[in-house]
C-alpha cells in the first residue's frame, strides 16, 4: 500500500509541488500549487500510483473506470489496466458545462463504475463526471484521485481514495490575505493561459 509520504515524494521528486502565488482554475488563490503534469510525464510514477489506486478498488466489481479530461484521461486508462477492464473518458460538453461521453463511450445499465481524477480542489469536475453516470444509469462504487488538497474535506456520498491527502488553504479572490497579494500571480489551471502578473487581481 502507498503511504500519504510515499505519495508526497513523487510529487516532489517529480517537480510537482510549487510555491508562490497561484490562481487556481476554480478561481480561488493558493500558496501552493500542484502541478500534475510534472508528475503525469513520468511513465513510472503513473504506473505506481495507479497501480496503487487500483488496488485500493480491486474488490469492487469495478466494470468500467472513468475519467474527465485532460489528466484523468491517463489515469482512467492506467487504472483499468490494472483492474482488467475498459477505461474511457469524459469531455466537456458544447457549451463549455458539464461533461459528456463521446467517441462511442458509454456506461451500461447498472455498470459498476469507478470515477478517477488527479488533483481534487473543489471536486468540480468530479462531480461533472458522477453526473455522467448517473445520467447513464450507472452505479457509482468510488472516486479515487491521485490527490486531494481539501485536506479530505469532500464528501460525494461513495468512498474516497487519495493517494495523497494535503490541506492547503485557499482563498476566494475578495480575501486573499496581504502576504499572499505581494506575490506575484501565476494562472494555473486548464482553464488559464499560464502568465505571470503582479498583484491579486
Amino acid at each position: 500500500m502507498l503511504t500519504n509520504e510515499e505519495a508526497l515524494q513523487i510529487f516532489k521528486d517529480a517537480g510537482a509541488l510549487l510555491e508562490g502565488h497561484f490562481l487556481l482554475a476554480s478561481g480561488y488563490h493558493s500558496a501552493q500549487y500542484l502541478e500534475k503534469f510534472q508528475v503525469l510525464q513520468f511513465p513510472r510514477y503513473v504506473e505506481r500510483l495507479c497501480a496503487a489506486l487500483a488496488e485500493r478498488f480491486a474488490g469492487d466489481e469495478v466494470g468500467v473506470v472513468l475519467g474527465p479530461t485532460t489528466g484523468g484521461v491517463l489515469l482512467a486508462y492506467e487504472v483499468a489496466k490494472n483492474l482488467g477492464t475498459r477505461g474511457i473518458f469524459a469531455e466537456r460538453g458544447d457549451d463549455g458545462k458539464g461533461r459528456v461521453l463521446r467517441r462511442g463511450f458509454e456506461i451500461r445499465e447498472g455498470e459498476r463504475v469507478l470515477v478517477v481524477d488527479d488533483i481534487l480542489t473543489t471536486g468540480g469536475s468530479v462531480r461533472d463526471t458522477i453526473a455522467v453516470v448517473e445520467g447513464w444509469g450507472g452505479i457509482l462504487v468510488g472516486v479515487g484521485v491521485l490527490a486531494d488538497r481539501s485536506g479530505g474535506m469532500t464528501d460525494f456520498g461513495v468512498p474516497l481514495e487519495a493517494l495523497l491527502t494535503l490541506d492547503i488553504p485557499k482563498y476566494p479572490p475578495d480575501a486573499v490575505p496581504a502576504w499572499l497579494a505581494a506575490i506575484p500571480l501565476t494562472e494555473r489551471g486548464s482553464t488559464h493561459h499560464l502568465k505571470n502578473t503582479h498583484g491579486a487581481s
